[in-house]
């Protein structure tokens, strides 16, 4: 099965409307990045993405990456400084262990959009919705390719 297949389309949009929902009330950007493979550490890999996918050009500095590998079971959540820099250290761990939870049941599709809902609560209370905010970046699920190191 292709990377692209493992969502039906009907959890791609629910897992979009996720992203533009927790989008609301912050200025924070949250994107999702699905892998097949993870033959490195899943943060580096994370960071490999957030840095193709330009989430690092954000004004704020404040977009936050969902990374999952699929054949490996690795995920990351990962955020750029501009987050690191309010945030305590262990600002993502609720939601990773929610996720985790989730992915172990294999409720992928639904722990994303828990997980992005959370991100969204959590961002909103450092980074608030500012009149004339601009969606910087797509909401759509970006699949990439292992090969692409």
């Amino acid at each position: 099965m292709k990377v692209k297949d493992f969502f039906t389309e009907e959890q791609k949009e629910g897992i979009k409307e996720s992203i533009m929902m927790a989008e609301l009330d912050t200025s924070g950007e949250i994107r999702v990045h699905i892998d097949d493979r993870c033959k490195t550490d899943s943060i580096d890999r994370a960071r490999f993405w957030f840095k193709k996918l330009n989430m690092h050009r954000t004004e704020l500095r404040n977009g936050v990456l969902f990374y999952l590998a699929l054949k490996d079971r690795k995920f990351a959540i990962i955020g750029d400084e501009g987050i690191d820099k309010k945030v305590p250290d262990d600002f993502w761990d609720n939601i990773k262990n929610a996720l985790l939870i989730d992915f172990r049941e294999g409720n992928f599709a639904e722990g994303l959009c828990n997980g992005v809902d959370m991100a969204g609560h959590q961002l909103k209370k450092h980074f608030p919705y500012q009149k004339g905010d601009i969606n910087e970046l797509s909401d759509e699920i970006s699949f990439g390719k292992e090969s692409e190191l």
